[in-house]
């Protein structure tokens, strides 16, 4: 018995091929023992990491739906409404708004509008210009909004903004606009064409009108200077007959303003833009004799005493 077993566990013995001849025959019983499964430190340390769910655990449910048909079409049942409740009125059901109403609602969520009519009290003038059908080749021609302001060109400018894809090409426009009457004002805008450009920037300026204080000869009650960045006006009355003695953006400014007799002097930067507001801010400091009595209670007379 032990020598049929010993026989038989030589049979079966482990063998390997030897090193030196890969072409030794192999025999026809060999065991492969698996490696043995290793388990991660980390789970070693916290084994609650790593909770695999057994197939008799209870903490998996599983639901059959075996009376379910899958064909079958389902229906929904809504709540019932309660006794109390009240249906909204409809949208259209309410009362009918009026065209002023809807003006009103209107000018409170996105401006004023260009007709030069307010509801809430704002100052606006018309700030664009009408469209009017002509019977030559079927064009059209804009016609220039008759609100008794004139534009004059102060400057206009090529800019160029570098992008990712290159540069972009527009042209920066400053206009004045002034009745000549005592109302004037300084507009910028940028556009990729002249004309759009223009128009944009007379836009701006009769949203930025001013009023200027002159006298019974058309010229300043005093001196003043203003302050814009870098520029800086210094504004002079003048006698009668003298003219508008200035340069550059100022002298277009006090043209369009009204000013027949006045003297200028820019004495700091050239930009037109910076000059044009910086004469703003000089009208702006300006106040009237009458003004000034009627704050302190005093008559005129007893200003020069």
């Amino acid at each position: 018995m032990a020598a049929s077993s010993l026989s038989t566990f030589s049979s079966l013995s482990l063998r390997t091929p030897s090193r030196f001849s890969p072409f030794q025959s192999q025999p026809h019983h060999t065991f492969f023992i698996p490696k043995p499964i290793q388990t991660p430190f980390y789970l070693l340390l916290n084994p609650t990491k790593f909770d695999p769910i057994k197939p008799n655990s209870t903490t998996a449910e599983t639901t059959f739906f075996d009376n379910t048909d899958p064909e079958e079409i389902s229906t929904y049942d809504p709540p019932e409404r309660p006794e109390d409740f009240i249906e909204p009125a409809s949208f259209d059901d309410g009362p009918m708004e009026s065209e002023e109403e809807i003006a009103k609602a209107y000018e409170e969520l996105y401006g004023a509008a260009y007709s030069g009519e307010t509801f809430l009290g704002n100052d606006i003038y018309a700030m664009d210009s009408k469209v009017k059908k002509t019977t030559a080749f079927g064009k059209t021609k804009k016609e220039k909004a008759k609100d008794g302001f004139d534009e004059r060109v102060v400057q206009v400018r090529r800019v160029t903004k570098v992008v990712k894809g290159g540069k972009q090409l527009h042209f920066r426009a400053v206009v004045v606009v002034g009745d000549k009457k005592g109302q004037v004002g300084v507009g910028v805008g940028k556009a990729k064409e002249v004309i759009a450009a223009v128009q944009k920037s007379a836009v701006n300026a009769r949203r930025n009108l001013i009023t200027v204080p002159m006298t019974k000869y058309l010229t300043f009650p005093h001196r003043s200077e203003g302050d814009f960045g870098a520029a800086r006006v210094m504004l002079r009355p003048a006698a009668p007959g003298t003219g508008v003695i200035a340069g550059g953006a100022v002298r277009i400014v006090l043209e369009m303003a009204g000013v027949e007799n006045a003297l200028g002097k820019q004495l700091g930067s050239n930009n037109a833009l910076n000059n044009a507001r910086a004469t703003v801010v000089a009208v702006q400091q300006m106040r009237q004799f009458s003004e000034v009595a009627q704050e302190r209670g005093i008559p005129m007379e007893e200003l020069w005493k």
